[in-house]
């Protein structure tokens, strides 16, 4: 497997200590990936000594365009810092970006640390994939760079969404989505911490209430 074309980039949040799991896990299956961690400036944190950071304004829009501008892949793969990626992942990663269509693709998505009712959220996100076309960021965005740039890149503006307008604007052009057989592991700590209903209920009211343009 070739990494050559391939950069990762990965914003990290304020006082986000979840992204050690992910680099681990890059660090192993991959040493030669091309992996940058964008902070947000003014996060006192540690910076790894064995990868590219860079730190940038904080918001995720912001601190992903500033890591693909920093990179040089042909290919962009936007993984959030609580995701957890095993060989089969990177696997189907690589051949996107040997093939490099002309698409926008995102892979499947599983929970850990959450509550039970967390396999309730993963069916929503099987079927709002297959019946609204809309994979959210958690699910390892991926896509050549000429289609990001041709999409605009993130919308800066947006303090959440900035994923939803990205993929809606690349079906307003006609791109197609490629679901990718690989599951990502996210985080569901903000469901154990804050109660299931109550965080399901503010993230379906955030995500229908992003502007469609």
């Amino acid at each position: 497997m070739s990494a050559a074309d391939l950069s990762v980039v990965i914003p990290v949040g304020p006082g986000d200590r979840a992204w050690p799991g992910l680099l681990n896990a890059l660090d192993a299956l991959a040493p030669d990936l091309d992996v940058l961690l964008v902070f947000a400036r003014g996060d006192v944190q540690a910076r790894p000594k064995r990868r590219r950071w860079i730190d940038g304004r904080p918001g995720r829009a912001r601190q992903q365009n500033l890591g693909a501008r920093a990179t040089a892949g042909a290919t962009l793969w936007f993984l959030h810092a609580d995701s957890r990626v095993d060989l089969s992942v990177l696997t189907q990663a690589l051949d996107f970006a040997a093939r490099r269509p002309a698409a926008i693709g995102y892979f499947q998505l599983r929970f850990e640390n959450g509550p039970m009712l967390m396999r309730i959220n993963e069916f929503g996100v099987r079927l709002r994939c297959r019946w609204f076309a809309l994979p959210f960021g958690d699910q390892g965005l991926i896509m050549p760079r000429a289609v990001f740039d041709a999409l605009g890149q993130f919308e800066e503006r947006r303090s959440y969404g900035e994923d939803m307008a990205l993929v809606r604007r690349g079906r307003q052009q006609g791109l197609a989505l490629e679901s990718l057989p690989a599951t990502i592991i996210t985080s569901a700590r903000r469901y154990a911490k804050h109660g299931w209903l109550r965080t399901t209920w503010q993230h379906q009211r955030m995500t229908w209430s992003v502007p469609r343009a």
